[in-house]
């Protein structure tokens, strides 16, 4: 935990570990995927606790309140006491996966180039 009392926002989400990378989480913050109380913000920004963030990652957007400040990276189980998620927040991302999974994306499991057999199927050549 930090001492004195602010942290750059890019450094508490690498922290926090939102993002696998401080260049990811400057990234996002840079494209207003991160709000802090309600503003966009720079990678700059310092953070104190209390500060509300709305973090978008993909589809999903998480809103949480930071409860602790850090500016190493530690394990998974300390960087979740840094922040505690809203119940509307958890209730979204709970909602949402329930939807992905009764009605998934078309093609949202494609990854990559097809296989020499799935261009063959997706082109409707051979019996296969």
């Amino acid at each position: 935990m930090s001492d004195s009392g602010r942290v750059r926002i890019d450094k508490w989400l690498w922290a926090a570990r939102f993002f696998k990378t401080r260049g990811l989480a400057v990234d996002a913050v840079n494209r207003h995927r991160v709000k802090c109380n309600g503003e966009q913000v720079k990678p700059a920004r310092e953070l104190k606790l209390g500060d509300r963030l709305e973090i978008a990652i993909g589809d999903a957007l998480s809103v949480v309140i930071v409860q602790g400040l850090a500016e190493q990276r530690r394990p998974a189980a300390e960087a979740r006491l840094l922040y505690a998620e809203t119940p509307e927040s958890i209730a979204r991302r709970n909602t949402q996966r329930e939807l992905n999974r009764l009605a998934p994306v078309p093609g949202a499991n494609l990854r990559g180039r097809p296989t020499k057999r799935e261009g063959r199927l997706i082109r409707g050549v051979g019996g296969c």
